[in-house]
């Protein structure tokens, strides 16, 4: 296979290219988190005082989690362990004998499907497996329920065929039917069936397109053979896989913003958000290769963004889970760092429980909130950028460089499970600090 560079795989043609690069998430995320410094800010002040304190929690969790420091990435693929059950092998097991790049397609397949249905599901909703009896809650439930949807072929179109996903079994999905894959009821109620349900249907909908355009087949596989070019690269970066993963599906999501008329998901407008942003990030802020490039970045690009600071948290959340795909399938991933931390209730509910982003009036905590309220996006951009800060603190604590100790380790270590941990130990249903309204296509 011959290689591209890191660059090379960011590379992009679409309107929104830069609403698309983590260096802008990065920049956008830091402008904000300057003004909310200067005081600027009714929603939030920083104590960063209470920082080291999260980080010692971080490593204590790590170290109990990963003794050996041998941690894995941040990936769906964790909760298809949940209960210390190998799924994986499982899945390899009916796989065998296909060549590696269908290997590939089927967990590209898999990844992306549990990934979209990954959001929160509520405080009162659990899912039996059959098979081991396990009765599971939040991500590990909704991950072992569509891994056995998946390994049941509900996705699939193909006659003898059930491990992929079809864009023409996926246009034919509805609420009924995911209430039936994640066993919910009256008295097992999910939320946000309905806006997975859609999200689903819109995503046939986009990989039926892509493949009328490439030829490629009409499943999310086709993504593989979109970044290795059809298994003739041997590397691509991981804002190349976040790139290809925005191209191909930003036409799905039912909810988020609009920039210059295109759907641009989860990409909201703050008015700290704005142009000075790659002078601020220059100034440091940054994390490891990202840094750089987001002040180059920010500097060079056209003016019609300004003002909208994207998040992509469940397409980074995607990024992230098919790092290890492309791995097995013997590709090379390169600048795993240019990815950031994940803003949502784990990460950024560890911030605020540790007393790192402070809300100015604990009342605001009480509120039911939407996405695109002043409030959550500050909370996610100071979540960005506080991630980056104590991914420094804790390689520090665990004498690990960035190369050894990547920011999805980190994650995984980490700060996620750690964002658990103290939201059980604070509130009786370790539900999270804050409230959004969702219909589970974002969070």
């Amino acid at each position: 296979m011959s290689e591209r560079t890191p660059e090379a795989a960011v590379v992009s043609a679409h309107p929104l290219a830069q609403l698309h690069d983590p260096a802008t998430i990065r920049a956008r995320c830091t402008a904000i988190l300057k003004s909310v410094e200067s005081g600027v800010s009714p929603n939030f002040a920083i104590d960063r005082s209470r920082l080291p304190a999260v980080a010692d929690r971080v490593v204590a969790l790590t170290l109990k989690r990963y003794p050996d420091l041998h941690i894995p990435f941040h990936s769906r693929w964790r909760h298809f362990e949940a209960g210390g059950v190998d799924r994986k092998a499982e899945m390899d097991a009916l796989l065998a004998g296909r060549s590696e790049a269908d290997i590939a397609r089927a967990r590209f397949d898999l990844t992306v499907i549990s990934v979209l249905l990954d959001a929160g599901a509520g405080p009162r909703w659990t899912y039996t497996e059959a098979a081991t009896g396990q009765k599971l809650q939040r991500s590990e439930g909704l991950g072992v329920a569509s891994f056995r949807a998946f390994m049941a072929g509900s996705f699939s179109d193909t006659a003898n065929e059930p491990l992929r996903v079809d864009a023409a079994a996926l246009q034919r999905i509805d609420a009924t039917a995911l209430r039936t894959v994640f066993q919910s009821g009256s008295d097992n109620p999910m939320v946000g069936l309905d806006g997975r349900a859609a999200l689903l249907v819109r995503l046939g909908q986009a990989l039926q397109r892509e493949a009328g355009r490439s030829g490629l087949q009409a499943r999310p596989g086709l993504m593989f053979d979109r970044l290795t070019d059809h298994g003739t690269r041997s590397s691509v970066s991981a804002a190349g896989v976040l790139s290809e993963i925005l191209r191909s599906l930003s036409p799905i999501w039912p909810s988020g913003s609009n920039v210059q008329g295109l759907p641009a998901g989860d990409v909201w407008a703050h008015r700290w958000a704005g142009a000075e942003v790659g002078a601020v990030l220059g100034a440091g802020q940054g994390a490891g290769q990202g840094a750089g490039l987001g002040a180059k970045t920010e500097r060079k690009t056209d003016r019609t963004t300004d003002g909208w600071v994207p998040f992509h948290k469940l397409s980074q959340w995607m990024s992230y889970s098919l790092l290890e795909p492309l791995q097995w399938a013997g590709v090379t991933v390169t600048g795993l760092d240019a990815l950031t931390g994940l803003p949502e209730y784990r990460n950024g509910g560890l911030l605020i429980d540790g007393g790192v982003i402070k809300p100015r009036d604990l009342r605001l905590l009480a509120r039911t909130w939407k996405p695109q309220d002043e409030f959550i996006i500050e909370w996610r951009a100071l979540t960005v950028v506080l991630l980056d800060e104590l991914a420094v603190l804790v390689r520090a604590r665990l004498n690990k460089t960035a190369e050894e100790l990547p920011l999805t380790c980190i994650l995984e270590g980490g700060t996620w499970a750690a964002g658990r941990e103290i939201a059980q130990e604070l509130r009786p249903d370790g539900a999270p600090p804050l409230r959004i309204e969702s219909d589970g296509t974002i969070f």
